[in-house]
C-alpha cells in the first residue's frame, strides 16, 4: 500500500486552529480516533445544534450556521438568501454585509465551500461525503 499523505485543519468554537498533519500508512481506524480526538477540542459538534432550546444564548455567527444546516444543508446559497432565512427564524434584522463577513469566516474555517462568478458569491455546507471526497484528491 502506498503512502498517504493528511491534513487536517479545525477550528474550535473559540476560533482555534489545530492542523493536524498524518503521513505513512493511514487506516480508516486511525482517521476515526483522530476525528474523535478532534470532537473532543469541540471542532466537530456531536450533535446537530440547529435546534436549540435558547437561540438568544448564541453568538450571531452561531446561528447563521444554525440556519445554513438547518435550511441549505446539500444546496448551494447566497448572501441574502442567509438573511432571509435568518430574519424569518430569530425575527430579528442582520446587516447583508454581516451575513457575507460570517459566511467568509465559515468558509476559511472549512465549514462551507465558496464558488464565484462576476455576479455572485455562492456557498455550499461541506459535508462528510465532501471531505472524504478531498482527502482522496489530496492523497498521493
Amino acid at each position: 500500500m502506498p503512502a498517504r499523505k493528511m491534513r487536517i485543519e479545525v477550528f474550535d468554537s473559540e476560533g482555534n486552529k489545530y492542523t493536524i498533519s498524518l503521513e505513512g500508512n493511514i487506516s480508516r481506524e486511525k482517521a476515526v480516533k483522530i476525528l474523535d480526538l478532534i470532537e473532543l477540542l469541540g471542532g466537530i459538534p456531536s450533535s446537530n445544534p440547529v435546534s436549540a432550546s435558547s437561540p438568544y444564548k448564541m453568538s450571531k455567527i452561531e446561528k447563521v450556521k444554525a440556519i445554513i444546516e438547518k435550511n441549505f444543508p446539500l444546496t448551494w446559497f447566497s448572501s441574502r438568501e442567509v438573511q432571509e432565512a435568518y430574519e424569518d427564524e430569530f425575527k430579528e434584522p442582520i446587516n447583508l454585509s454581516t451575513v457575507s463577513t460570517y459566511l467568509s469566516r465559515l468558509a476559511d474555517r472549512g465549514f462551507l465551500m465558496a464558488s464565484s462568478n462576476s455576479r455572485i458569491k455562492r456557498y455550499k455546507m461541506v459535508t462528510e461525503i465532501t471531505r472524504q471526497a478531498i482527502r482522496f484528491m489530496t492523497k498521493k
